[in-house]
């Protein structure tokens, strides 16, 4: 039975997206539902959608839970990296992190916008820090190049490396003849960062 409310709107708020992240992780993104939320922190689902505007908000500040999860876990450790280096660590750390958290990392690309929804601005900043981590060494590899191009190469690469990630994790790598997601990722990065490097003194 859900309890009277003995927390503050941001302390339920911070309960729900906890709750329906553990969902997410045990369960899958299919299994997330608002009463079972609301039954798994003791309150009603009116108090759910008391500290979000309704389903679609929930599960977009939860997504933004993960973008910041994956933004973390792209910078850790690889400051000292040569700029080519960490270009091919990111790509490795990617991988990892969607490995290691595949239903918070699918429930990203599960989820589909409805034709009368937009993404607020807030959650655009997230995704654009995403690709500023990995304009930054490719920024540095060809200084000669302008803004707009190495933004179009970050999110080309990104594309990429997203890819094979998800032929890897969904199990159909073999289908384009790869066993291997860390050597396909290395032979994609590598290649691209010749090509990269070739196109800026030219």
């Amino acid at each position: 039975m859900a309890r009277r409310s003995e927390h503050s709107q941001e302390e339920i708020k911070d309960m729900v997206l906890k709750a329906a992240e553990n969902i997410v992780i045990e369960d899958g993104y299919g299994e997330l539902k608002v009463r079972k939320i609301a039954m798994d922190i003791g309150y009603t689902v009116g108090s759910v959608y008391m500290v979000f505007d309704n389903m679609a908000d929930l599960i977009m500040h939860l997504q933004a839970r993960t973008l910041d999860s994956i933004a973390e876990a792209l910078t850790q450790g690889n400051q000292e990296l040569q700029a080519d280096q960490k270009v091919i660590a990111l790509a490795k750390a990617y991988l990892t992190f969607a490995s290691e958290n595949f239903n918070r990392w699918a429930m990203l690309f599960e989820h589909r916008l409805s034709e009368s929804e937009t993404l607020p601005d807030w959650y655009t900043v997230k995704i654009e820090r995403l690709f500023q981590i990995l304009e930054e060494p490719m920024r540095q590899m060809a200084a000669g190049l302008t803004e707009h191009q190495i933004k179009q190469a970050a999110r080309a690469l990104w594309g990429g490396i997203h890819g094979v990630c998800l032929l890897a994790l969904t199990g159909k790598m073999d289908t384009v003849g790869v066993e291997d997601a860390e050597e396909a990722l290395l032979l994609l990065v590598e290649n691209f960062i010749l090509g990269w490097e070739a196109s800026a003194v030219k």
